[in-house]
């Protein structure tokens, strides 16, 4: 065994637990952890010749560990934050689709009614007072209600024999 391989592992020995919990610290997993401190070793490994002592060779290996750990988390936020992103316009295409869909389907069935019943429910839709509504249908408040809710009655059996097919 080399010279560099023998300090290797004592540095190792000496420092493992501590840089673990370090990175299990940053984490919050231990596996994550785990795989922190062996990339930071292995760090230590590539760079060990280039130790200038200027500092405690523990105050290295952990600023290694630190800036390891770092890197780690901006890069797993950047990608958390790419797959909120990506879910978040897939959920509001296929929520925007879906009622494209069902509005369509509501206006198909729509059609389907009487004339005034046509023309009552699409003021209902456009959140006309009922007041203005039963004005323009020549008919009291009342007996709109009343409309209203046959023509409600009438489109959900209509709607519901599409939701069939």
């Amino acid at each position: 065994m080399t010279e560099k391989e023998l300090q290797f592992r004592e540095l190792f020995k000496s420092n493992s637990k501590r840089i673990f919990h370090l990175c299990y610290g940053y984490t919050g997993d231990e596996s994550a952890a785990n795989d922190l401190m062996q990339e930071t070793f292995l760090k230590v490994w590539q760079n060990l010749d280039k130790f200038r002592n200027q500092a405690l060779i523990s105050t290295w290996i952990y600023r290694i560990a630190v800036n390891t750990c770092l890197s780690w988390l901006r890069t797993e936020k950047r990608q958390q934050k790419e797959e909120l992103s990506d879910k978040i316009i897939e959920t509001e295409r296929e929520v925007v689709s879906e009622k494209q869909e069902q509005i369509a389907l509501l206006y198909k069935c729509i059609s389907q009614l009487d004339e005034n019943e046509r023309i009552i429910i699409t003021m209902v839709l456009d959140e006309m007072p009922y007041e203005e509504i039963a004005e323009i249908a020549g008919i009291s408040e009342g007996n709109l209600r009343v409309k209203i809710h046959r023509i409600k009655h009438k489109l959900t059996e209509i709607y519901n024999r599409y939701e069939r097919f």
